[in-house]
C-alpha cells in the first residue's frame, strides 16, 4: 500500500472536477446509487476517519468536543451526517451551518441531528479565541468540488479568515474549502487532516497532512473505466490513510 508521498507516483489516478463530476453522474444515473445513500456512506466514512486521526483518548480538553462547519451543498450534507455518527461514536458535535439548503434532502439530514440533541450555534464567534477554547478540531465541511473558490460569497469567505487564524486542528471534507480543486491553494487554509471521497482530487497531490481516503463501495467498472488505480483497502475497513 502507498504511503505518503508514494501514491501520487505510483497508484492513484488524482480526479479533476470534471471526472469526480462524471463519476457521481454515472453512480446516480447508471448504477442507481441514491444521493441520500451516497452522502449516507461518505458521511460516516468521514466519521470513522475522525476517529482514526483524533481518537478520543488523545483528545486534550475536558469534553471531546468537535466543530463542524456546514456549507449550502453536497459536502455540506456530508458534514451533517459526519457529525451524527461522530454523535454515536461518543463524540459531543456542535454544527454550524449558516446557509440551510431548501433541498429536502439536507433537511432531512439537518432533523436527524435535531433529534439526535446535536446543538447547532446561530453565528461563528470572530473571536478565534473562543473557537480554540471550546473546541478540540474543527471539520471543514462547507465548500466542496463544485464550489467556485475564485468567487467565494459570504459568508463562507468570512468564515474562511477565521478558519486561518484558528490553532486548533482543520479536517477538510474531500476539498479543502476555499482551494481550487485542481491545483493547491497557495494562501488558503492548512489543514491537519484531508479526507478524500471516492478518489483523491488534483489539488490533494501536494497536501503534506495525514491523508485518508474514505468510502469503499466504487464498482469496479468505474474505477477500470477512470484508471482509478485505488490501493487495496485493509481487512473490512472503509477507508485507508495514504
Amino acid at each position: 500500500i502507498p504511503h505518503s508521498e508514494n501514491w501520487k507516483n505510483e497508484y492513484i489516478h488524482p480526479l479533476k472536477s470534471k471526472e469526480a463530476a462524471a463519476i457521481e453522474t454515472e453512480l446516480l444515473r447508471d448504477y442507481r446509487f441514491g444521493q441520500q445513500q451516497l452522502i449516507e456512506i461518505w458521511g460516516q466514512a468521514c466519521a470513522i476517519a475522525i476517529t482514526k486521526a483524533y481518537p478520543l483518548s488523545s483528545l486534550t480538553k475536558k469534553q471531546p468536543t468537535v466543530l463542524v462547519i456546514c456549507g449550502p451543498d453536497q459536502n455540506g450534507s456530508i458534514g451533517l451526517v459526519c457529525a451524527r455518527h461522530l454523535r454515536m461514536f461518543e463524540y459531543e458535535p456542535t454544527i454550524y451551518h449558516p446557509k440551510r439548503s431548501s433541498h429536502s434532502l439536507h433537511q432531512d439530514f439537518t432533523v436527524q441531528c435535531e433529534k439526535m440533541d446535536i446543538p447547532f450555534l446561530s453565528y461563528l464567534p470572530t473571536e478565534v479565541q473562543l473557537i480554540n477554547d471550546a473546541y478540540n478540531l474543527v471539520i471543514d465541511a462547507m465548500l466542496g468540488p463544485e464550489a467556485d473558490c475564485a468567487n467565494i460569497k459570504e459568508p463562507y469567505s468570512g468564515i474562511l479568515v477565521t478558519l486561518k487564524q484558528i490553532k486548533i486542528p482543520i479536517a477538510s471534507v474531500d476539498v479543502p474549502s476555499g482551494w481550487d480543486v485542481e491545483e493547491q491553494s497557495q494562501d488558503g487554509i492548512n489543514p491537519e487532516v484531508l479526507i478524500s471521497l471516492t478518489a483523491p482530487k488534483k489539488c490533494a497531490v501536494s497536501f503534506t497532512g495525514k491523508h485518508f481516503l474514505a468510502g469503499r463501495f466504487l464498482p469496479y467498472d468505474i474505477q477500470k473505466k477512470y484508471e482509478l488505480n485505488l490501493p487495496d483497502f485493509p481487512g473490512t475497513d472503509c477507508l485507508i490513510e495514504l
